[in-house]
């Protein structure tokens, strides 16, 4: 007699968090952008993803909107545009006298 087990699990990555103002409350507040996956699973091995969803999560009132992969990748790509002009910084010349 041969056992087959399998089954599904989901794991969540913490994509980002940014400052935004939240569609519920209206506050503006830290928001965190979460990536859902579910993988199938064979012997306890995850094997392939199956689905995979993304969050928007206000920190502040707890309200959860659902993204699309576009939306989020546009978020993701818009706070790394805005963390780079952020660290750029105008260097002073230094007095060597």
């Amino acid at each position: 007699m041969f056992l087959l087990i399998w089954g599904f699990r989901r794991y969540v990555q913490q994509l980002l968090m940014t400052m935004l103002v939240c569609n519920n409350c209206h506050n503006p507040a830290a928001h965190g952008l979460r990536k859902f996956t579910t993988k199938f699973t064979l012997f306890f091995i995850p094997l392939f993803p199956v689905s995979s969803r993304y969050q928007l999560q206000c920190t502040y009132c707890g309200f959860v909107s659902e993204l699309s992969k576009e939306q989020s990748q546009a978020l993701v790509a818009q706070n790394d545009t805005a963390a780079q002009q952020q660290s750029v910084q105008p260097q002073l010349p230094q007095n060597l006298g």
